[in-house]
């Protein structure tokens, strides 16, 4: 599995959000003019998942405010993020991946150990992406809680 490291250009991808609209990586970079951070987790309602989108949504406004915009993808059907998004009040875009092809290209997809068990899948990661599309920051097996609060403090959001 090839991670991304600061430096690198960020693959380019083009996926379905939660509520059907098509979302690009380029698009995003070109309409807001921010840093996009774009997160991976391993799925959708589950306890550690929700709670890392439940940190990204209550941090949201702040993230926002410091030029800052949040999408999070999973290999989720578009079915189930659609509920996510709705039971967790979640604003952001939640994109489906579902052939993993993005979570492979940020190298958020691979050999994984949980409990002892070694698993394939995708691994909880965080990459930001600065306004020319270059990775700013690449952070890979990420605990769900508190990882919204460190990314902040990493990207020098919380003094």
């Amino acid at each position: 599995m090839t991670r991304l490291v600061p430096g690198d250009l960020a693959p380019d991808f083009t996926l379905t959000a939660h509520d059907g609209s098509t979302v690009t990586l380029k698009e995003l970079l070109a309409d807001s003019g921010e840093h996009v951070v774009v997160y991976f987790y391993p799925a959708a309602m589950t306890p550690g998942c929700t709670t890392q989108a439940c940190d990204f949504r209550d941090s949201l406004d702040a993230l926002n405010a410091s030029g800052y915009t949040v999408v999070g993808i999973s290999k989720d059907p578009v079915d189930k993020l659609a509920a996510f998004a709705e039971r967790d009040g979640l604003t952001f875009p939640l994109l489906s991946d579902p052939d993993h092809a993005v979570l492979e290209a940020y190298g958020a997809w691979g050999e994984k150990t949980n409990y002892g068990r070694t698993s394939v899948g995708v691994v909880r990661s965080t990459v930001v992406v600065d306004p020319q599309g270059v990775v700013e920051l690449a952070q890979y097996n990420v605990r769900a809680k508190g990882h919204v609060a460190k990314l902040r403090k990493d990207l020098g959001l919380d003094q």
